[in-house]
């Protein structure tokens, strides 16, 4: 049986959303991906709203280089994992801008049976992250993707706060904790087996 293809697409302001996705990435490879690229989200806030935070402006200078997600990455991807911080209950702008570029793809089909699953977090815990992960996966099943989540499939998504929709953190500064690791290396696992269950 072939082994997917994954990418791990991740838009972070402070880095919260960069480890999860890291995690996602070692996780996938864990599980056994034949490949993993894990790449950023395009930063396209103004300099002046960056500069305002000196967390976001030091994440932005200290990963200017990091690999940049394109159109490529999601047409050669069997399973796409996301991880984006939430904006009032929505996806912040970086990306939706992305995914506002996929109309080729849509319309060709080339985004039909892609396996999905998303992450985010919020600087509270109620601060719309189960919101920003629906929003997330209205755009997948406009795509005509398979939507992933955990749902409660492990006694470890409990102690990361019991998000049946995805992963979701509070972004305190701080790193994330055991508790979210093991939860976003669960997810990530969940999602390469289903992607080899439909590659199968």
């Amino acid at each position: 049986m072939s082994q997917p293809k994954v990418a791990v697409i991740f838009y972070s302001a402070t880095g919260t959303n960069h480890q999860l996705a890291k995690w996602a990435g070692e996780a996938a490879k864990e599980a056994g991906a034949a490949e993993v690229r894990v790449k950023k989200v395009q930063e396209t806030a103004p300099r002046e709203a960056i500069n305002q935070n000196d967390n976001w402006k030091k994440y932005v200078e200290e990963n200017k280089d990091f690999p940049t997600a394109t159109l490529d990455d999601l047409e050669w991807a069997d399973a796409i994992i996301f991880s984006t911080p939430t904006r009032y209950g929505n996806l912040p702008s970086q990306l939706q801008t992305f995914f506002d570029t996929t109309g080729g793809l849509w319309s060709s089909g080339k985004l039909a049976n892609k396996v999905v699953s998303g992450m985010t977090s919020a600087a509270n815990p109620h601060g719309g992250q189960e919101a920003t992960l629906l929003s997330l996966y209205k755009t997948v099943m406009h795509w005509g993707s398979i939507i992933v989540a955990p749902g409660y499939t492990d006694p470890c998504l409990f102690e990361a706060g019991g998000n049946p929709y995805g992963i979701s953190v509070t972004a305190d500064g701080n790193t994330p904790g055991d508790n979210i690791k093991k939860a976003v290396k669960h997810q990530a696992k969940r999602t390469v087996e289903m992607a080899v269950k439909f590659k199968g």
